[in-house]
């Protein structure tokens, strides 16, 4: 798997006359090698030449590790707290470079001066699109492990409800939450944990404070996990106890966008035509206002990663493309609803991964 990858982005060197390439961005050097660390304000780096075999600079802390899990690499280089790491990648880069590829939106400017006063590069390329690209589209054993962070989330959900009743507040249901995602074996949560009660929940990014839950409102839950490089992500709104004929029309209209959108997917139709699709029934019942952010956005080793799915991305569907459908409407003071599902896209239609219930449920 590893291998194909490389060979991807070592074609696309050579299309455009590449000397070689720098990853900086841990997920990218897992995604080429397999090793993952996180450096921090430390340097590491995957050097691709376009002749000959990669290699990887690391912190010498993490030399055992890396030695041990990045595949495809047999040369791997140090640096300690006191060295120069540029020096290093000086010496690993070919002689004559010219024309060097890099990440440019993770290489920040004190990272590029510094790099740029050892390596005398003419012609500095973005390598960001085809790295998207690759990613774009997952393979069978990536679709296996977001369906396994897809699990590990849907279990801790429903284990934490069972500890939900008027009188609890939303940290502490946060806390619950993200013990079972730890208790059940996943690296820990993908994003910050969204437990929103009553009013708050008609704020799409809010943030989980003492607001203790009551009878006769709606709590939102927006979580996910990461596990074995991947992430998840799944929204659902309950109902504690008894509410309003205001409030369960609006969760019914959500349901029905949701599901009208996740009914359209299949190769062929574009992003946009989702997006158009969930928002053309949250309008009709007059609520169009209430829905103000894009339909959904792609997943993988990164909860929001490309594609962004909004009604003006034109992008065609094609199979193995894995993206969220999440849907809201949010009326101020009152309460908002929101129903996420992460879907994958097959040869044939779609596969919702996400499978807990999505019919309005009552707790407490």
């Amino acid at each position: 798997m590893y291998q194909e990858r490389m060979q991807q982005l070592r074609a696309y060197m050579e299309k455009e006359e590449l000397d070689a390439v720098l990853i900086t961005s841990p997920k990218h050097v897992y995604y080429l090698t397999g090793f993952f660390t996180e450096p921090h304000e430390r340097f590491m780096g995957l050097i691709i030449p376009a002749q000959g075999e990669p290699s990887l600079i690391v912190p010498a802390l993490d030399r055992e590790a890396a030695a041990e899990a990045a595949s495809g690499v047999k040369q791997i280089l140090t640096h300690t707290d006191t060295d120069n790491p540029y020096d290093v990648l000086k010496q690993a880069l070919p002689a004559g470079l010219t024309r060097l590829g890099i990440e440019k939106s993770h290489m920040t400017v004190e990272r590029f001066e510094a790099m740029s006063a050892v390596v005398a590069a003419a012609r500095y390329a973005d390598v960001e699109e085809p790295l998207r690209e690759m990613r774009l589209i997952k393979s069978a054993e990536e679709v296996a492990r977001i369906k396994h962070a897809v699990r590990l989330v849907e279990e801790a959900l429903r284990e934490s409800l069972k500890k939900v009743k008027p009188g609890v507040t939303e940290m502490e249901i946060v806390a619950e939450l993200e013990y079972q995602m730890k208790r059940l074996g996943a690296d820990g949560p993908s994003f910050d944990t969204m437990v929103l009660a009553g009013e708050k929940s008609a704020l799409p990014h809010g943030t989980p404070g003492s607001r203790q839950v009551r009878e006769g409102e709606l709590l939102l839950f927006d979580l996910g996990v990461a596990a074995d490089g991947y992430v998840s992500d799944i929204t659902r709104t309950f109902a504690v106890g008894e509410i309003s004929p205001q409030l369960r029309e609006i969760y019914e209209t959500v349901l029905a966008a949701n599901e009208a959108a996740i009914a359209e997917v299949r190769p062929g139709v574009t992003l946009a035509h989702l997006d158009q699709t969930a928002r053309r029934v949250i309008e009709e019942k007059g609520y169009g206002p209430y829905f103000m952010h894009r339909l959904g956005h792609g997943l993988g080793m990164d909860v929001h990663e490309y594609p962004s799915v909004h009604g003006q991305n034109q992008a065609v569907l094609r199979p193995g493309m894995v993206f969220t459908i999440e849907p809201g409407i949010y009326l101020p003071g009152v309460g908002g609803v929101r129903i996420e599902d992460d879907v994958l896209v097959t040869e044939n239609g779609s596969e919702v991964l996400t499978q807990f219930p999505k019919q309005l449920t009552v707790i407490g």
